[in-house]
């Protein structure tokens, strides 16, 4: 599995955490920046790192600023790309088993950092499986995702 990690100034220190966390579990982890805490808009870092997973560059992304919120709306403005913010182990379960999300965001102010590896931890380990009863319900935000994608074209 290959990782994308970015975050804004907000959320540096948390996404310099979370990196060491996920390379020391031995997955591949690439950092999309900040590298400093001088002030970046959010959605720069967002929609590259969305685009990169939704190209397969990358199997899954990690977003942080400072509640996630902001990333999370971003980054799900990305053709194909299905985001979630999580606070806590049910959400982080779900966000895969449930809607096959392959983004996380955080926000750095709201999730300490053993929150957020435990948060990470858990969505690294669940898996979709496409035959659950979410299966046609991912189908259908697949199918919006075209929708939208044709009617742009056409547009």
């Amino acid at each position: 599995m290959k990782i994308v990690i970015g975050a804004d100034h907000n959320g540096l220190g948390l996404k310099n955490v979370l990196a060491d966390h996920i390379r020391n579990k031995g997955v591949e982890v690439t950092d999309a920046g900040v590298y400093t805490e001088d002030p970046v808009d959010y959605p720069d870092i967002a929609w590259k790192v969305a685009e990169e997973v939704a190209e397969g560059i990358y199997d899954r992304g990690i977003l942080i600023c400072g509640t996630g919120i902001g990333m999370a709306i971003v980054a799900n403005k990305v053709p194909g790309i299905r985001a979630a913010q999580c606070t806590d182990p049910y959400s982080a379960e779900r966000a895969i088993k449930s809607n096959d999300a392959q983004i996380l965001t955080f926000g750095a102010l709201a999730v300490g950092e053993a929150v957020a590896k435990k948060l990470v931890d858990i969505w690294l380990e669940c898996r979709f499986d496409p035959a659950c009863p979410s299966g046609r319900k991912v189908e259908k935000i697949k199918e919006l995702d075209e929708r939208c994608r044709h009617e742009k074209a056409g547009a």
